[in-house]
């Protein structure tokens, strides 16, 4: 499955968005991930807040691709 971002034309009848594919659960997990991350920040006081999203997000992104089944 791939992942496909918001495309800004959010549907919210049946089980999936026709913006971006993914199905209404999907999407409320995800803004769950990323309230998360966006309340422990606050929680910090952290001031460079770009820099602590590029973080998490190589980070997730490396423990992902290290985590994949070897071809």
């Amino acid at each position: 499955m791939k992942f496909v971002p918001c495309q800004d034309k959010c549907t919210y009848k049946d089980t999936h968005c026709e913006g971006c594919g993914r199905s209404h659960q999907e999407i409320a997990d995800t803004k769950k991930l990323v309230k998360a991350a966006v309340e422990f920040a606050q929680q910090q006081g952290y001031e460079n807040v770009e820099e602590f999203g590029e973080a998490i997000g190589k980070s997730i992104t490396k423990k992902l691709l290290k985590a994949r089944p070897a071809a």
